[in-house]
């Protein structure tokens, strides 16, 4: 072949480009033969379309300020890939719940599961056969009436909780970690979080590279698949390094309790736990099939970990920072929890007799919520929707914090206050639950929800109970000021703040100290 000049090279890229901009053109024209138009949205290019427009840090805080400029239900393009955003509870049941069908789908993830080897988790996966095995063997094992076995479990774990704050407060987001590791790990495994210190690292590898990865366009590879063939060693492909370490961990986290499972119930030392349940009943004749349903089974658990470990981290987290700021918040729940329990710890069913306590929850959950984008569906197929055009393979995103921040559903809703969900003592059902938006959306909302939400009670029940949660003082002795900042990511949290973690008196150390005893 002769040597191409840059001219050449430069001629031959101009017509490559424009064959692909007039093939889509094509394909848009004949998808959509009523040629409606495309919903509203930022300027965009040739080529490159609103690609100096997409938001690279906290994207849900842009796209909350382009909803007041396009509407709530904003379109754009970057490279070729579609994205519809969507900024009110109408929109969001319309497409997600009414449309489901047709927007239950993931698009392909190119870093997160080609490369960072996420494609176990059922949350990631494509809508379909596959999906459906995962989700219903967690159904069957996560549903409401399923999670209250669980419920000592998870009494154990916050209680160890509230005991470990007493040695070490500082190091509270060490221990709201280890604990709710420790009631998932029971829980799934049959193992303790003592035992599995790595195990547990390593999972907080995998989700630092899920916070970075976790939208689509994090990565160029996400819009440009053919950049997964790039060498390694080529200059700028860290982040296909990265990419092969975070899949190296991810492999661990998949696979190495569920092994190790397997060894202690062929030595006869497993403790029952989902795990067991599940290979109790698995066939071992190394048949295509069997090894099929042990990947789906063994993946489901990993799923289970993945899914209890982290996301109420970062409510409780946001919990912590919000009675350190709001300390009047914090006195009416104790006054409630000293009304109704005494001098005894919370339990389960105490939560119908806490009204203000479950107000708190639902405000946490609204205030700061966990995942404010979501994951990413995708259109199957094209649409005409509400006289818009919506092109097939859009990635479809609900702005989870734009629903909680509504200022015609919530008043002040910058400000942590459950008195929002209350209503002459009792709570409001008029008033609009976070539970539209803080767990997903239509067929693809959280499975385990039911069980972190059993979590998150007990661990914000027990804590008031017993502990004061105040801002760290200065030199002088004055309160230093917190702001509730929270990172970036697909999962947020808290930026780091420090508070003081106290007994609220001796009675209350006595019930700390003394908790081993009641579990």
């Amino acid at each position: 072949m002769p040597f191409l000049s840059t001219g050449d090279l430069l001629i031959l890229t101009g017509i490559a480009l424009g064959t692909w901009f007039v093939h889509g053109y094509i394909k848009e024209r004949r998808e959509n033969p009523n040629n409606l138009p495309l919903p509203p949205g930022p300027k965009g290019y040739p080529i490159i379309g609103s690609y100096f427009s997409f938001p690279k840090y906290k994207a849900w805080l842009e796209y909350d300020k382009w909803f007041k400029i396009y509407g709530d239900i904003i379109y754009f393009k970057v490279f070729g890939k579609g994205f519809l955003i969507l900024g009110s509870l109408e929109r969001v049941y319309d497409i997600f719940e009414r449309r489901s069908s047709n927007y239950s789908d993931r698009p392909r993830l190119v870093m997160l599961n080609e490369m960072m080897g996420w494609d176990y988790t059922f949350g990631f996966q494509q809508y379909g056969p596959w999906w459906r095995r995962h989700r219903r063997h967690f159904h069957d094992h996560f549903h409401p009436n399923a999670v209250n076995k669980y419920h000592a479990i998870q009494i154990d774990s916050t209680r160890a909780f509230v005991r470990d704050l007493l040695e070490s407060p500082e190091k509270f987001r060490y221990h709201i970690r280890y604990a709710f590791a420790d009631s998932i790990l029971k829980t799934l495994y049959g193992m303790d979080a003592r035992e599995n210190e790595s195990y547990i690292g390593h999972t907080e590898t995998t989700f630092a590279g899920l916070a970075e990865a976790g939208h689509p366009g994090s990565f160029l590879v996400d819009m440009f698949p053919v950049m997964k063939r790039i060498p390694d060693w080529f200059p700028g492909a860290e982040w296909k390094r990265k990419a092969k370490v975070w899949r190296d961990i991810n492999s661990i986290v998949a696979n190495s309790l569920w092994d190790r499972v397997k060894e202690q119930m062929k030595a006869g030392t497993a403790k029952p736990c989902i795990a067991t349940a599940m290979l109790e009943d698995l066939l071992d004749d190394d048949s295509p099939e069997s090894k099929e349903e042990e990947t789906v089974r063994r993946s489901t658990c990993a799923n289970g970990f993945i899914g209890g470990a982290d996301t109420t981290v970062s409510s409780v987290t946001s919990f912590f920072m919000a009675m350190a700021i709001y300390p009047d918040v914090q006195k009416k729940a104790q006054a409630e929890l000293d009304r109704v329990l005494g001098s005894r710890l919370p339990e389960i069913n105490d939560r119908s007799s806490l009204p203000y306590i479950s107000a708190l929850l639902k405000e946490s959950e609204r205030w700061q919520p966990i995942a404010p984008l979501g994951i990413a569906h995708m259109s199957s197929n094209a649409d005409d929707y509400d006289g818009y055009y919506i092109p097939k393979g859009t990635f479809v995103l609900g702005n989870a914090w734009s629903l909680l921040h509504d200022p015609k559903f919530y008043k002040e809703p910058s400000i942590f206050n459950p008195d929002r969900f209350l209503k002459d003592g009792e709570l409001d059902p008029s008033v609009r639950d976070p539970s539209v938006a803080s767990f997903g959306f239509g067929r693809r909302i959280c499975p385990g929800r039911f069980f972190a939400d059993a979590s998150f009670f007990l661990t914000v029940a027990h804590v008031l109970k017993v502990y004061d949660i105040k801002p760290t003082l200065d030199e002088n002795g004055k309160e230093k000021e917190i702001r509730p900042e929270m990172t970036d990511g697909l999962i947020i949290y808290p930026e780091a703040f420090e508070c003081r973690i106290v007994p609220r008196s001796e009675e209350a150390k006595q019930l700390i100290q003394n908790s081993i005893l009641d579990t």
